[in-house]
């Protein structure tokens, strides 16, 4: 739930969610208030997360074939799209449903804040390989990192986007990541397991 006196600062419908991405990104759960908690501001955060994996698709089509290309598309597809469905039934289940578009919204939007966070990690590790780190350690330095960000902005965003408890933030956490993989490396697990 938006933090008491939480008001959306000037600008536009692209302004307003890059500040409250940077804001969050940050920590600062008043940007939440720069993001929308209508059907039009969910779907205009996700347009950029789809658009970029139908065009990677085409991409491919050109050089690896309609197989491939179909295939990498859907799984990019059920990654951007599962974590919604799945938040959406938990927050439904636990009377957080109103709140559900605000935090939807921020959450496509703050998957934009990963990459940047990728960016300064990698300053940072390019100085460590300088005076002598294992290039190894570097790598996983890197996806640990990464990773634990993620999480945490992920549970920011349940804990203050949905107003949820510690624990049930984290289980939304959970249960969208771990939910999210099955749903992408399911079907090649069962097609294995039938083949074999």
């Amino acid at each position: 739930m938006l933090p008491p006196g939480s008001k959306p600062g000037p600008g536009g419908p692209v302004l307003r969610p890059l500040r409250g991405m940077l804001r969050l990104a940050r920590g600062r759960v008043d940007g939440l208030a720069e993001f929308g908690d209508t059907a039009q501001a969910f779907l205009a955060s996700l347009a950029p997360l789809l658009a970029f994996p139908i065009v990677g698709a085409l991409l491919l089509l050109i050089s690896d074939g309609p197989v491939k290309a179909l295939a990498t598309l859907l799984v990019t597809l059920v990654v951007q799209l599962a974590p919604a469905v799945l938040s959406h039934a938990l927050a439904r289940r636990w009377g957080r449903d109103g709140a559900w578009l605000r935090y939807a919204t921020a959450f496509n939007w703050c998957q934009w804040a990963l990459p940047l966070a990728a960016m300064a990690l990698l300053i940072v590790l390019q100085a460590g390989l300088q005076m002598g780190l294992p290039e190894d350690v570097a790598d996983a330095a890197l996806l640990a990192g990464l990773g634990v960000y993620g999480l945490w902005l992920n549970w920011l965003l349940a804990r203050h986007g949905l107003g949820l408890s510690r624990g049930r933030a984290a289980l939304l956490v959970a249960a969208t990541n771990l939910g999210t993989a099955a749903l992408v490396a399911g079907p090649g697990m069962v097609a294995r397991a039938l083949a074999g």
